[in-house]
């Protein structure tokens, strides 16, 4: 086994654990802020609108889809989706969820491979929250627009963290601040301030949910940067949308208006 799919294995393991049974996902940042979510939505359905305007139809390929949050908002927009997930227990979630709608097909994606594997492509490829659990996120990304992706199509990355060496001290203090007070109304400071401690110091525990979960957001964050570069060798239009994002409800009032953004998603039409 090679290192990217050792990590991608512990991956895997870790959204076993963290996003079993009886998990619910509505306490994501991006599912719980409505400003945020409404944003997402918008682009979504603009997207697919764009597309079915153009071909009549619109084929969404939902990578990671969680409990199907987004795929409701593709389903509305008038979009056909396959979904995939690494975790058991959600793709259950999401075989039941959408059991009745034959405008939906789930995956099982323990590993990856799901999306091309039957040399299926698609309009339009959601990544919604997900990168920054692909370790090797870059390749990934690069076989779905190269193999996955129609002639015309578009991808759309939502809230991943913004590179860390490029952000000041200043934004980074704030978004470990936000995320210790969002620790706090937990009831959990010391788990916040011990995981903190681990990654300052570089120590990640495979068999830790809160050192794994997150993947890259443990690490260096995601490289907007080269995920442009990749994007703009292929598509005819990429847009790049920053803003500011924690857990914290209450903080997220305030840090949306005065906070460095840490949170970014892109938008690439056109594919060439």
């Amino acid at each position: 086994m090679s290192s990217s799919e050792q990590e991608r294995s512990a991956a895997a393991r870790s959204q076993e654990a963290v996003f079993g049974e009886g998990c619910s996902y509505d306490d994501s940042p991006h599912i719980r802020h409505t400003a945020i979510r409404q944003h997402l939505e918008r682009k979504i359905t603009d997207a697919i609108r764009e597309v079915i305007e153009r071909r009549q139809s619109c084929d969404v390929l939902d990578v990671g889809a969680g409990h199907g949050h987004f795929t409701d908002a593709v389903l509305r927009a008038g979009g056909t989706a396959t979904v995939t997930e690494m975790s058991k227990a959600s793709f259950d979630h999401l075989k039941q969820k959408f059991s009745d709608e034959p405008a939906v097909q789930v995956l099982y994606d323990p590993d990856g491979s799901a999306p091309i594997r039957g040399g299926a492509q698609f309009d339009l490829i959601l990544l919604i929250s997900v990168m920054h659990h692909i370790p090797d996120y870059i390749d990934v990304l690069t076989t779905l627009c190269d193999k996955a992706l129609r002639p015309g199509g578009i991808v759309l990355t939502f809230q991943d963290p913004l590179w860390y060496p490029r952000q000041s001290r200043w934004a980074r203090a704030l978004t470990v601040g936000s995320y210790l007070a969002w620790r706090v109304t937990q009831g959990e400071l010391r788990r916040g301030f011990k995981t903190r401690w681990r990654r300052l110091r570089g120590i990640y525990d495979e068999s830790n949910p809160s050192d794994m979960v997150e993947y890259h957001v443990v690490r260096q964050g995601v490289d907007e940067r080269a995920l442009l570069e990749l994007f703009e060798a292929r598509f005819a239009d990429v847009e790049l949308d920053t803003y500011f994002c924690t857990q914290s409800l209450l903080v997220q009032k305030v840090g949306a208006k005065y906070f460095p953004h840490n949170e970014f998603g892109i938008v690439a039409r056109g594919r060439r």
